[in-house]
């Protein structure tokens, strides 16, 4: 096993001389998981919801800035993430629905990699500092067996500005994994964009940055630069031919 510094001095090296767009590096021959984590937003579905939502309220550059600004790790999560939701008060209920239905749309290969990876035995779990009003239809979309999320809270058919329950943040997304991998045992796999998918990349076997931020780029051990996502199976070394296309 290298040390950190030897693997970090390993990848700089393979970057440098291979230019390789989407690789995973690892000490030993890539597994098939028993457990996938994955982001939401940037991540299996095109769009940041939130910043799409706010495009009904006619303030989608000023939310937008602010989760470019906290994907980049450049602000606290909780703290972006109350201020965006509190942005939203007054928006009715039936916005949501109709930004599903209009803005939602599944990454590239999402539905390809979630299937394939079920059909080997793998459980998949959806994580998001998003919304459970967004995630759930997605994870159903997409075949999620779990959903960890935010909820934003509803009263009288409009949204309130605030949120119901726990928050759902980076020390989440990691607790989460790490309690997936404690059930099943075995590998993991994770994938995530932004500075809040960090911790739960670290912690995995195979963390997978996917045409992510520089920051969280750079604590994977694995990345996707130019594929979509069946970009992951061919990293695990799953053949095509193997795929659920259904």
């Amino acid at each position: 096993m290298q040390g950190e510094g030897d693997a970090a001095t390993f990848r700089a090296e393979v970057e440098r001389q291979h230019k390789v767009a989407d690789a995973l590096i690892t000490d030993h021959a890539p597994q098939i998981p028993r457990v996938f984590v994955s982001d939401m937003d940037s991540t299996m579905i095109g769009q940041e919801c939130i910043d799409e939502l706010a495009d009904f309220a006619g303030l989608k550059p000023q939310i937008a800035a602010i989760t470019e600004a906290a994907m980049r790790g450049e602000l606290d999560f909780a703290a972006a993430l109350h201020e965006r939701v509190g942005l939203l008060a007054g928006l009715p209920e039936g916005a949501i629905a109709q930004c599903l239905a209009e803005r939602i749309t599944a990454m590239p290969g999402a539905r390809i990699l979630v299937q394939t990876l079920k059909a080997h035995g793998v459980r998949c779990v959806l994580v998001t500092g998003g919304f459970h009003q967004f995630a759930d239809p997605v994870a159903a979309m997409l075949g999620f067996d779990h959903v960890v999320a935010n909820r934003l809270e509803v009263a009288d058919g409009k949204l309130t500005g605030r949120l119901t329950g726990p928050i759902c943040d980076s020390a989440t997304k990691q607790a989460t994994l790490l309690a997936e991998v404690a059930r099943e045992g075995g590998t993991s796999l994770a994938t995530g964009d932004g500075a809040n998918d960090i911790p739960m990349i670290e912690a995995a076997t195979y963390g997978i940055a996917y045409h992510a931020k520089p920051k969280a780029r750079a604590a994977a051990n694995g990345w996707i630069d130019h594929g979509d996502l069946t970009a992951v199976l061919t990293l695990l070394d799953i053949a095509p031919d193997a795929w659920a296309r259904g």
